[in-house]
């Protein structure tokens, strides 16, 4: 009998040094997150044969959890965000120490706080923080429910707590990839895109296009009068008013679009399968949400301008990317060179 247990927890063994194994290969193979997490939840799952578990990031400027995975938990309301100290989950997270119950050790070197209660009907919890250079990125929770199961043991908590440390390496350096992607891509001031990658949207968006016969549109505008901006309250302040505008734009696009800061006080809106019509029902939305806005409160000013909007569609106006770019600049003009503060779209 006691042979056959040795051989058991021999093979466990095993089988879990080869999964660390293929977890450390993998996982240092890819920068991308979404692989990163669909590696845990296998091999979590191959490993520990939880029946609920959830993957929760800390957001380093709130300090809240948010759910990135939940899994068979369907009391939980996933869009809910917890408090650091709030549950298991947010108890792990601001101590940084893993949790394991119920606890079958005699020191209770990781019981559940008093205070704190496991929901009815689980049988076991396993709960370790994600952490990197001794920052909390996360947290891994994972429950067996049902009379059937057996309950976690030491040895598993070991085991999640391995499977964490790896997947922490491996995310803060997707995330540090993410980040140097984003400023090859993006515009320093504004953080909208930049005029590299909006060329290279564009090729791709033109392709695709005549490929489907689809068509799409481009907004093209240019805040009025930005010089007086910069002239009556210095540059420092024109800067946040382009970062303000920025912000103003995102608010009233659609998710599927594409916003760059195309120079200067120069803003591009490329917006996919959108007909003539519809982008300039956005472009005037824009407009209007410009108009409307009062720039610079938090520095104790007032400031409102507004800006001139040009509208082109592919292939209705132009065959090609830069006709395209040169048309919708054009009207923009036009509008610059007469009423402003408008948007002409033929």
């Amino acid at each position: 009998m006691e042979g056959r247990k040795l051989l058991d927890e021999l093979k466990r063994t095993v089988d879990a040094l080869q999964i660390f194994s293929e977890i450390g290969k993998t996982l240092t193979s890819t920068l991308d997150i979404t692989e990163v997490l669909r590696i845990v939840l296998q091999r979590v799952s191959e490993l520990l044969y939880p029946t609920s578990w959830s993957l929760l990031f800390l957001d380093q400027n709130t300090q809240v959890l948010h759910y990135e995975i939940l899994i068979n938990e369907p009391s939980v309301d996933r869009s809910q965000p917890i408090r650091l100290g709030q549950g298991i989950a947010g108890w792990v997270a601001q101590t940084g120490k893993p949790m394991i119950w119920p606890d079958p050790t005699p020191k209770q070197k990781y019981s559940l706080p008093k205070d704190l209660a496991p929901p009815e009907g689980t049988k076991s919890i396993l709960s370790v923080p994600l952490r990197s250079k001794g920052n909390v990125l996360g947290v891994i929770d994972i429950r067996r429910k049902g009379d059937e199961v057996a309950q976690f043991s030491e040895e598993d908590l070991a085991t999640l707590s391995a499977i964490s440390d790896y997947a922490a390496i491996a995310i803060e350096n997707a995330r540090n990839f993410q980040r140097v992607e984003e400023l090859t891509i993006t515009d320093d001031l504004t953080t909208l895109y930049n005029v590299r990658y909006m060329h290279s949207l564009l090729d791709t968006e033109i392709r695709r296009a005549s490929r489907y016969k689809k068509e799409f549109s481009m907004i093209f505008f240019d805040l009025d009068h930005f010089k007086q901006v910069n002239d009556t309250y210095g540059h420092i302040h024109g800067s946040q008013l382009l970062r303000e505008t920025a912000e103003v734009l995102q608010e009233q696009i659609r998710k599927v679009d594409f916003a760059a800061r195309y120079g200067g006080d120069e803003f591009v809106v490329l917006l996919p399968e959108t007909s003539k019509k519809e982008a300039t029902a956005i472009a005037k939305r824009i407009r209007a949400a410009i108009e409307d806005n009062i720039f610079l409160q938090d520095k104790g000013m007032k400031v409102q301008f507004t800006a001139s909007f040009g509208v082109a569609t592919f292939p209705e106006d132009a065959k090609t990317k830069d006709d395209l770019i040169r048309m919708s600049d054009e009207r923009m003009y036009k509008v610059k060179n007469s009423t402003r503060n408008s948007v002409i779209s033929d």
